[in-house]
């Protein structure tokens, strides 16, 4: 299934003032770091038309997440892409959070899109950090989400045919001529008509029964001479000891009982395998750049990284610790909802302790498909 566009506009970013940023003066929703909504007056191309989706009123807006085939009857389908209709541009409703329904995930835009923000800031706005092309034909984005890292990679590179694939539609109805959207799942068999020369995907610790098999699928997916990089993050931790205790810390026990639960490997888990997963695939020139994403603003000396504390404690206030426990507290751990709000509280009053010195392993992993096979 491909959701494709015919026509593009050039929007810019609307940057804030990195001194407004320190003090938290940013609205977390999607709208205000997002340049998508917003056209530049300085565009030269040409305007971008909606993609063709089923609309709303054509779906059955109570889904019920037993009975719904769309959830429990997936063997019955004869490819891994699925096209849209039959509710499936809808999103399951529970405890207050957005899921995917195709093959039940989770889905926030907001904190997607604040995420982006945060990868931006690290990469010096950058998209990348493997060697790619120039001038880059076919580009795959893995679990895109709200699809924004695929929409800038295609305005930023005009020759590539940009796809994006998730587990629901929750991308932009605007989109450049060069990128499209697809309901997918990485581990099913991958059916794409073309080879690309580069793969991308992040923020998938939790994606994949099997990561290996994902790594593997890539490698077989590219041509020779292709890219495929990850870029992905583990749980919090302190080097000197400071979470220890904490509720927050408590919090990642939590996440990785539950995960065991459903058969999951802990989170943050697979991502020190990526680098020797690409090799075992076959990748050459493996790579590795790891950078971190602290708690908050306080702790951290560089002006890079105070920066990034700032914008992660813009993730908390848009629902961060919301989106990663709801579901894992109330449907496998059996926990109330008064207990958990209490419990998130002080978790997010840990998260801005400037005593705590917490932040995010961020890894980025890149590989090469020979040249020669």
């Amino acid at each position: 299934m491909h959701l494709e566009a015919q026509n593009q506009d050039t929007s810019a970013r609307d940057e804030k003032p990195e001194s407004e940023i320190l003090n938290k003066q940013i609205p977390g929703t999607s709208a205000d770091i997002d340049r998508h909504d917003t056209q530049s007056k300085n565009s030269s191309s040409p305007s971008r038309t909606p993609v063709d989706r089923a609309s709303p009123e054509e779906a059955d807006n109570t889904l019920d997440t037993d009975n719904d085939s769309a959830i429990g009857d997936l063997g019955s389908y004869a490819t891994s892409t699925y096209t849209v209709g039959s509710g499936l541009e809808d999103n399951i409703k529970e405890n207050g959070r957005t899921y995917h329904v195709y093959k039940d995930g989770t889905n926030s835009a907001s904190e997607k899109d604040i995420q982006h923000k945060m990868w931006l800031i690290t990469l010096e706005n950058k998209l990348h950090l493997a060697p790619i092309s120039s001038t880059p034909h076919n580009v795959l984005d893995l679990a895109t989400g709200t699809g924004i890292w695929a929409i800038d990679f295609a305005d930023a590179f005009p020759t590539a045919n940009v796809t994006g694939t998730d587990l629901s539609l929750i991308q932009p109805s605007y989109v450049p001529p060069n990128c499209r959207f697809e309901i997918d799942d990485v581990e099913d068999e991958w059916l794409f008509s073309n080879k690309f020369d580069y793969i991308h995907g992040r923020a998938l610790a939790t994606c994949f029964n099997d990561g290996a098999s994902v790594v593997r699928k890539a490698y077989d997916a590219l041509e020779p001479g292709g890219w495929f990089e990850l870029q992905d993050f583990e749980l919090q931790k302190s080097d000197d000891d400071s979470m220890k205790g904490t509720n927050f810390e408590a919090m990642e026990g939590h996440i990785s009982e539950a995960m065991k639960k459903l058969g999951r490997t802990t989170w943050g888990g697979n991502v020190p395998n990526y680098a020797r997963w690409f090799r075992e695939a076959g990748f050459e020139g493996v790579t590795e750049t790891q950078f971190r994403w602290p708690s908050n603003p306080h702790w951290p000396t560089s002006r890079k990284e105070k920066l990034l504390g700032a914008w992660w404690q813009v993730q908390i206030e848009a629902g961060l610790l919301e989106s990663l426990s709801t579901r894992i507290y109330l449907n496998v751990l059996g926990w109330t909802k008064e207990e958990l709000t209490v419990f998130l509280a002080m978790v997010r009053n840990e998260e801005n302790d400037p005593n705590i010195r917490a932040y995010v392993p961020v890894h980025i992993v890149y590989g090469q498909k020979p040249l020669e096979q």
